[in-house]
């Protein structure tokens, strides 16, 4: 998922992760190593396991 401008997402923990990036993406797969923003992990997931 996409985000345009400037966001503040919370997790499941209630962190918050700040980002003001012109366009940032969130990750969908949970395998990145930089939650909760996509590092390209889902990638690497056989296709049929990738979120759509």
């Amino acid at each position: 998922m996409l985000l345009r401008g400037d966001h503040v997402i919370e997790d499941a923990d209630g962190v918050r992760h700040a980002t003001t990036r012109p366009v940032s993406a969130v990750c969908r797969c949970h395998r990145s190593s930089t939650k909760p923003w996509c590092d390209g992990s889902h990638k690497l997931l056989p296709e049929n396991l990738r979120p759509r």
